[in-house]
């Protein structure tokens, strides 16, 4: 997949028919909460029976490199997807036009919560064009999740290392991004009954979720991104728990509007096309508040230390002074 480009044009002609007709960005969303269709994960997004997502060359893309976004749609979460969507135009800037990537394949999913949501995993393909948008219009908002601090995250992050084949890993050594917006903690292990489930597979037990990050990792570096949305921003039980599992990889963003600029500075300063002044510059030219410049600049500081050789960081942003957090 991923084989179009991107053109602000067709984002701003999809922009103005849906102005015309009323139509929602989330249109399977819409149409489930409107009656219109049932309570279900829309058949392009479905994990069930997928071989494997990929992220190939093409004429087009020559060198594609894989980015993957998939947000937690619990609660006040679901609210996140919105915000990715109404600035496509400027991540998709940041990454082109800036140079931070020059062929990126962005892959949209969603999370939810596998004991009680009707769709705890939704996944799209790899894409370059205005399919990304057409992929956000397929996602359920389901708003659900339980009454506790865990989500499915894990049967997510077993689904991008057991179901996706990457080019730019397989051909010139290069991990693709992932990036898992939420704010709750993991399950401990990848349960193979949920597996089966959700995704089809069958699998002989169950796998902790430390052992299936590790295999994630070979082929990803993995972000997990804290939006300030709910009380859970603050919960330092649930932080510690992520930078257990992804170290100096777990980023806290004060500023929600700031999403997408967060994603594409991130992969600008690890692929080490722009510092950390640089991308204030680049931020200010694209149009970015100075709440999102901000915000930005504050949750990149973990990543512009490792970018820079640190060995160890002495103070995570939010971290509540928690002692320093080796390198991964």
């Amino acid at each position: 997949m991923g084989g179009t480009n991107w053109s602000d044009d067709h984002y701003r002609d999809r922009a103005a028919l849906r102005k015309k007709t009323g139509k929602d960005a989330f249109e399977h969303n819409a149409d489930i909460r409107a009656g219109r269709v049932a309570r279900r994960t829309h058949d392009k997004m479905s994990p069930k029976g997928v071989g494997v997502r990929e992220s190939r060359d093409s004429g087009n893309h020559p060198t594609s490199h894989a980015v993957a976004v998939l947000f937690d749609v619990t609660g006040s979460m679901q609210t996140v997807p919105r915000i990715l969507q109404e600035n496509l135009p400027r991540l998709m800037g940041l990454l082109i036009r800036k140079g931070y990537i020059e062929h990126p394949q962005i892959m949209i999913g969603a999370i939810g919560d596998a004991t009680c949501d009707t769709a705890p995993l939704q996944i799209g393909q790899f894409e370059s064009g205005i399919e990304i948008e057409e992929d956000l219009s397929k996602l359920f908002l389901e708003g659900g999740g339980g009454g506790h601090i865990t989500e499915s995250y894990e049967l997510a992050l077993y689904f991008m290392a057991r179901h996706t084949a990457i080019d730019c890993h397989e051909k010139r050594g290069k991990r693709g991004y992932l990036f898992v917006i939420g704010d709750e903690a993991p399950y401990s292990h990848v349960k193979r009954t949920e597996v089966r489930g959700v995704i089809g597979d069958g699998l002989q037990a169950d796998i902790p979720v430390a052992d299936l990050i590790a295999e994630l990792r070979q082929r990803y570096d993995v972000y997990y991104v804290i939006p300030k949305l709910t009380s859970h921003w603050g919960n330092d039980v649930i932080y510690r728990h992520w930078v257990d599992l992804l170290g100096q990889n777990v980023l806290k963003l004060e500023d929600p509007a700031g999403i997408c600029e967060l994603i594409a500075s991130v992969v600008g300063v690890a692929e080490g096309k722009v510092d950390l002044d640089g991308v204030t510059a680049d931020l200010k030219d694209a149009g970015a508040s100075a709440s999102v410049a901000r915000a930005v600049g504050e949750a990149l500081v973990p990543v512009a230390a490792a970018q820079a050789g640190a060995g160890t960081i002495a103070h995570l942003p939010g971290s509540g002074g928690a002692s320093g957090v080796t390198r991964l």
